[in-house]
């Protein structure tokens, strides 16, 4: 639901300013997904999208990866999942940029690792000079790394990332879409594991209409 929603949203706006984490109970009696106007074609070729809206931020995204990660070791080959970054603001752009670039650097396996830096060890991977000292203390080559921060693909990726956003009306993470027709989210399902059954019945739905 939007109340739902925008409250997701407005915890992972704390967190970037600096307000004690929580979880809020997330029990909801709307509609567990909603179905998009105009369906949105792949962008994966012939496979089946699942695009996952996430933000480093977001203590909800950061109690889920552990279960998105067991997920999609089970989707079948012609299913392609996608994370996207979100920016609901400016200065959470930084954040998709880290994960753009831990992407081109092939460097993904930090990727739960970053949520863990950031709500367990309380480190405030929130700007670009934080983010290089982290990552550089991870092994990664300082120069390498800033020089994919700043390149011209990552900066086009996040843009097309805020786009995909926007087409989606995603307003709080995490968030899943479903083959370009369906949206859920533990604040529409009630919990976490619920969002991932919800999902995989709608990916079952898709892949079975493309047969």
């Amino acid at each position: 639901m939007k109340s739902s929603s925008l409250l997701l949203r407005f915890v992972s706006a704390a967190l970037l300013t600096g307000a004690a984490a929580f979880v809020p109970v997330m029990a909801q009696s709307g509609p567990a997904f909603k179905t998009l106007n105009t369906a949105q074609p792949s962008g994966s070729g012939d496979k089946v999208e699942v695009l996952e809206f996430f933000a480093y931020s977001c203590p909800h995204c950061a109690e889920m990866e552990p279960l998105v990660a067991k997920w999609v070791k089970t989707l079948p080959a012609d299913v392609a999942f996608v994370r996207v970054p979100v920016a609901f603001n400016a200065a959470m752009q930084p954040m998709q940029q880290l994960y753009y670039s831990l992407e081109a650097l092939d460097k993904l396996e930090l990727h739960p690792k970053v949520f863990n830096a950031i709500h367990r060890e309380g480190k405030k991977l929130f700007t670009k000079d934080a983010i290089v000292d982290w990552v550089k203390s991870q092994g990664i080559d300082k120069a390498a790394f800033t020089s994919a921060f700043d390149s011209f693909s990552v900066t086009a990726k996040v843009k097309r990332a805020g786009e995909v956003t926007d087409t989606y009306a995603i307003e709080g993470t995490p968030s899943f879409a479903i083959g370009g027709k369906y949206v859920t989210s533990p604040g529409m399902t009630g919990d976490y594991a619920s969002s991932i059954t919800q999902a995989q019945k709608l990916l079952d739905q898709v892949l079975a209409e493309k047969k």
